[in-house]
């Protein structure tokens, strides 16, 4: 009885899946890669935020236990996802896309948009807050690679509707203002355009209407224009804007070769801000050392070699692009948020997927990567059931 209870335990766990024994190769290593980055990004969430949970609330353990309850409705997705045919998985995406981009509308009214630190990115759902731009990631990625897919069998008035939607959707976003998610959002969505064979002069011409975009919001938004002169110049105003980008270089310099140990940071104890979101790198880096950088950006690399191995051997454009565009969400802005956290780039606000705190960001990374392993296990296996087809009587 008690094996039976326990047997049923197990099933519950989204971690748990007893069927990948059956899957391709890439797919359980992308599934084992993803859980990997997940555990590691818990273990440095614990650590960066502990102290700061201590201190605000008398519990450390505050956000692991609520970062732990996203964690597991982002794993019940991941499950669902990756035992669904991705085609309709797209299918089911129409109406989830359009209900996100109501929620990303609602943000902007003042009665309803959340806002923190100045920007207008959440929405009150009970005690917690949500944030459509992060959301809305997967559901971008699925409909850019259904309709760039099918790009020269459009309509040109279809094309006009969903580029204007594209457009739509990053407009909004920039309004909240939140540059950093409109960029990444754009980003991928003209990798997976190049993916799909677009003309390089369309190209060409979208990245600089791109640009020319990033550069009026630089226009319209003072607090944008400082985070560029603190990038340039943080000892300019060390004890202000570039505050942010100072703390987190001592604590890199700080880690030296092997790093001070985990849970030994000094800087995030009330020197580094946001240590726990988007600056979480900054206490990795400290605690593990030059080695464990460069172990974690290891690690990123073969995660994206794998995801774009699985994008190569695709035989399907719609697969191709989906891949495509899930390693532009999860390793191109983990990248980018290792490079505001060292001093690369200019302080973006994008968080570090399956690492930073923050519920939206990581259901929005699981199922994101949950996409990713279906395509792996669609391009390499002969028979993936079609759920849509109809079960044959069996001959007697």
């Amino acid at each position: 009885m008690g094996l039976l209870q326990g047997t049923m335990l197990l099933k519950l766990m989204p971690i748990v899946d007893h069927t990948t024994t059956d899957w391709a190769q890439e797919a359980r290593l992308l599934r084992w890669l993803t859980v990997l980055w997940l555990g590691l990004g818990l273990v440095t969430l614990f650590s960066a935020s502990y102290s700061t949970a201590l201190a605000e609330t008398g519990f450390g353990w505050r956000y692991l236990l609520i970062q732990l309850l996203w964690i597991f409705l982002g794993l019940s997705a991941f499950n669902w996802i990756v035992h669904q045919p991705l085609e309709r998985l797209v299918r089911l995406s129409g109406l989830a896309f359009f209900a996100l981009l109501g929620l990303l509308l609602l943000t902007l009214m003042p009665a309803l948009g959340i806002t923190v630190n100045g920007a207008t990115r959440w929405l009150a759902i009970g005690p917690f807050l949500i944030q459509p731009s992060e959301l809305m990631k997967p559901l971008l990625i699925l409909q850019a690679a259904r309709v760039f897919g099918l790009w020269l069998k459009l309509p040109w008035g279809d094309r006009g509707i969903w580029l204007g939607l594209f457009a739509l959707v990053i407009g909004t976003i920039l309004l909240q203002p939140n540059l950093s998610t409109a960029m990444i959002c754009g980003m991928a969505l003209w990798v997976i355009a190049l993916a799909a064979g677009w003309p390089y002069r369309i190209l060409v011409s979208t990245a600089l209407g791109g640009l020319f975009v990033a550069g009026f919001s630089l226009s319209m938004n003072a607090y944008q224009r400082e985070r560029i002169t603190a990038f340039l110049d943080p000892w300019a105003d060390p004890m202000g804007n570039g505050y942010q980008l100072i703390q987190s270089l001592l604590a890199i310099a700080s880690g030296g070769l092997w790093g001070s140990g985990f849970g030994f940071s000094q800087q995030k104890l009330f020197y580094l801000p946001i240590q726990y979101t988007d600056f979480i790198f900054a206490v990795y880096a400290e605690e593990f050392g030059f080695v464990g950088s460069v172990l974690l950006l290891a690690f990123l690399c073969a995660y994206a070699t794998l995801g774009m191995r699985v994008a190569l051997r695709a035989t399907k454009t719609l697969h191709r692009l989906v891949a495509t565009g899930a390693i532009v969400l999860l390793v191109g802005q983990a990248f980018l948020n290792i490079a505001v956290a060292v001093g690369i780039m200019p302080t973006t606000g994008l968080p570090l997927p399956l690492f930073s705190y923050g519920g939206s960001s990581m259901i929005s990374s699981l199922v994101i990567a949950a996409l990713l392993v279906r395509v792996a296990r669609e391009s390499r296996e002969s028979d993936v059931i079609n759920l849509s087809s109809k079960r044959q009587p069996r001959a007697i």
